[in-house]
């Protein structure tokens, strides 16, 4: 599955590049469309303080003008994500290694008929060289929080993540819409994972939604005039293969598959300001992980 982060890859800017051809337009003639965010961390979950702790999403969204807010063809909606995220060891048995991880990557969102795609890659820098572990710990020593253990942690590293995934939109009732999908990662972690969401309620069904990589949880990348609340509610199962951020070199068995599901609430009391809130639970990712956990995800937007 690795030659498929490759040809996730080669798929990725060849069709962006045939694309642009075609129209006679090119990536710096696009306009920024918006901005999306989330920020996850057990502490708004179960408080444990272990494994996917915590990881933070930016990402921004560029199309050519004018921009009603939909798909078009590959390459022509691009979202420039930038992610961190510490994986850590639960503190009394040290059962994993430690993860710093900062990535920076490219994704197009199109129309391809009756689905929607998510197509691109991300380069990941992994290891102390990203000054996270330093951060973590200054960060507990402020609030006289425990120290985290970071003795384990994986060696400095790069990597690169190919992904993409394929969603569909069923209007199940006025105002909520049932979202099937399938997705396929290649790189730092192998697999392939299918699940859905239900989205009920104005807020979001007409944003260029984006999914995030821990959770799963679906966050706006644009953000529409509607005000109000919905809800959503998901969940997914992956068949994995392998894992960078559990080496079976050094004796890490990973789980074959993983679960997740999902709740959220999105509440907009005016255009402009949100607010969104979701909680995760998510199953073991190794053998030697004795239960899952829940992690909270957050988001704050204010334009003005």
């Amino acid at each position: 599955m690795r030659h498929l982060a490759l040809i996730l890859f080669c798929a990725l800017f060849t069709g962006i590049t045939a694309s642009q051809t075609d129209a006679q337009s090119n990536l710096f003639a696009q306009k920024s469309i918006g901005n999306g965010r989330l920020f996850n961390n057990d502490l708004f979950g179960d408080g444990h303080d272990r494994w996917r702790t915590g990881s933070y999403v930016f990402s921004h969204l560029r199309a050519e003008a004018p921009d009603d807010g939909g798909l078009r063809g590959i390459g022509e909606v691009m979202e420039y994500r930038f992610r961190t995220e510490i994986i850590a060891p639960t503190r009394r048995t040290r059962d994993r290694p430690y993860v710093g991880m900062v990535s920076l990557g490219a994704h197009t969102h199109y129309a391809l008929g009756p689905a929607d795609i998510s197509l691109g890659g991300d380069v990941l820098a992994i290891g102390p060289q990203t000054g996270l572990d330093d951060f973590q710990k200054a960060y507990h020593r402020a609030f006289s929080l425990p120290r985290p253990t970071t003795r384990n942690a994986l060696p400095d590293q790069f990597a690169f993540q190919g992904s993409g995934e394929a969603r569909y939109t069923y209007n199940v009732a006025p105002g909520a819409t049932l979202r099937p999908f399938v997705e396929a990662k290649a790189g730092a972690e192998d697999m392939v994972r299918a699940g859905a969401d239900l989205l009920v309620g104005a807020i979001g069904q007409n944003d260029v939604l984006l999914r995030d990589v821990v959770t799963g949880q679906l966050y706006r990348g644009t953000q529409g005039g509607e005000t109000g609340v919905s809800f959503v509610l998901g969940g997914d199962v992956a068949a994995v293969k392998d894992s960078l951020f559990l080496p079976s070199s050094d004796g890490y068995v990973v789980s074959p598959t993983r679960t997740r599901a999902r709740a959220g609430v999105n509440w907009q009391p005016v255009p402009g300001m949100s607010f969104f809130y979701g909680a995760t639970y998510l199953s073991r990712e190794f053998e030697a992980q004795d239960e899952g956990q829940v992690v909270g995800s957050l988001k704050l937007n204010f334009n003005f």
